[in-house]
């Protein structure tokens, strides 16, 4: 099992509720969820029962409707799978949950029991209908679970210097250096190329070629493919379509978002449900346009306007070299930096994964700026609005060394508003001129 993060907040659930609550672990497919829980369990517990929902049997099912009497509700379970559990000594585990939303709602009185810890994981578990007939347990506290980060590729690879040593030069306003500096963009390149999907970092880990990694990346968007199918052959959407449309809008002129890539007489009626679904099912990272550049962001979100960026830049990569070409000796040059495309559909969305990873939410500005000596307004655009200590922290993504930010300038002479650093995300060692601070891009785990 490669170390995840998440198990440091499944040990602080652990220590800090001592039983008063459950805590579900939610995700899109294969980010590793089961694994990590269940290794927990093994290494935090006495023992443990897992129950799979998507492939336990009808009798496991059926007990819970003995949910009113403890005693043979474990009592059937114990016979069930057994297994027998010591009185706060032992956890059970509710696998893939959103395919018996019953044991979820269940957790309210297993709770209020007392005898064990109950640890949920799942996929698509917010879609509405997954939770329609169900009152959601306020004893249920959750944990959103994404890919790997490139700290956890790292300690994959047995890297556990490039961090610190980063860290240091951020919080220090240092740059590393050309030589250290090239070392681990490289590093952070093969991250990109290779993503954060366990499979595929096993897959690196084992020394298998590009080729290969990529073979195992295609399986998971098969996988989420068929999800979607059947997701609209239910619901009658288009998700399926959106998802593919996810490379060809972001090379679009600012990205955002346009019905009309997924169909010309697409309309939001017939296409809403399906955004939601890719973003709640954590397969996307959506990003909001806000209509007013204050530190309560959310109050003027623009829902209509957004972007769409994949849960995994890893998966992007394998959905933008997906033409029949040598998939080795792509891979291989997209790391070297000579693939001969525009990598600032890349760049961006892995920003936009390492925010969401940070916990940030998403949003962008575009806003309408006459220069002094023109004529006409024009349209300009801030990549990325975060809040950092209070105050603004505006972000733009370059796949280059290019350290023009007229937009930066334009936004501050605009608005006035109190701004943090202003940050620009790119591809050479860490500067600081002009209030702007430039940041290689591996540098984005840090803010």
């Amino acid at each position: 099992m490669f170390k995840r993060k998440v198990y440091d907040y499944l040990k602080a659930w652990k220590e800090e509720s001592d039983g008063m609550s459950a805590v579900m672990v939610e995700g899109a497919r294969r980010v590793g969820k089961s694994t990590v829980v269940e290794e927990f369990a093994k290494a935090e517990y006495d023992d443990y029962i897992l129950i799979d929902f998507s492939t336990a049997e009808q009798a496991i099912k059926d007990n819970f409707e003995n949910i009113g009497n403890m005693d043979t509700f474990f009592r059937n379970l114990f016979v069930l799978t057994g297994k027998t559990l010591k009185n706060r000594k032992g956890v059970i585990i509710f696998d893939e949950v959103q395919f018996f939303p019953k044991a979820r709602q269940s957790i309210k009185q297993l709770v209020k029991d007392g005898r064990f810890d109950y640890i949920e994981t799942g996929s698509l578990i917010s879609i509405q209908k997954n939770v329609k007939d169900i009152l959601i347990p306020s004893e249920e506290e959750n944990i959103k679970m994404y890919p790997m980060d490139f700290e956890e590729f790292l300690w994959a690879v047995g890297n556990n210097v490039i961090v610190d040593t980063s860290r240091e030069a951020f919080e220090k306003r240092k740059s590393l250096g050309n030589d250290v500096h090239r070392k681990i963009l490289k590093e952070f390149r093969v991250y990109m190329a290779v993503g954060g999907m366990p499979q595929a970092v096993e897959a690196y880990v084992d020394g298998k070629n590009y080729k290969q990694i990529d073979r195992v990346k295609k399986g998971i968007l098969r996988l989420y493919t068929n999800d979607l199918k059947k997701h609209d052959s239910e619901d009658g959407d288009k998700a399926e379509v959106v998802f593919k449309s996810i490379p060809e809008q972001l090379s679009n002129h600012n990205s955002v978002f346009r019905l009309s890539v997924v169909d010309e007489n697409a309309r939001t009626r017939n296409c809403g449900n399906a955004i939601d679904f890719l973003n709640e099912a954590m397969i996307v990272n959506n990003c909001i346009n806000v209509t007013n550049p204050e530190i309560a962001l959310e109050l003027y979100a623009e829902r209509k306007k957004f972007k769409m960026f994949m849960g995994d830049t890893g998966l992007l990569v394998t959905h933008i070299l997906n033409n029949g070409g040598d998939t080795d000796k792509m891979y291989r040059s997209l790391i070297i930096d000579d693939l001969g495309i525009n990598q600032g559909v890349i760049f961006e969305n892995m920003v936009a994964q390492m925010l969401r990873a940070n916990g940030h939410e998403l949003y962008f500005h575009e806003f309408e700026y006459c220069p002094e000596g023109n004529s006409v307004s024009k349209t300009y655009e801030i990549d990325f609005l975060t809040v950092r200590g209070k105050r603004l922290a505006p972000i733009e993504v370059k796949s280059s060394g290019y350290k023009s930010h007229k937009s930066f300038d334009y936004f501050k002479d605009k608005y006035q508003v109190k701004m943090n650093d202003r940050y620009i995300i790119y591809t050479k060692d860490l500067a600081f001129d002009d209030g702007v601070l430039y940041i290689p891009i591996y540098m984005t785990m840090f803010l």
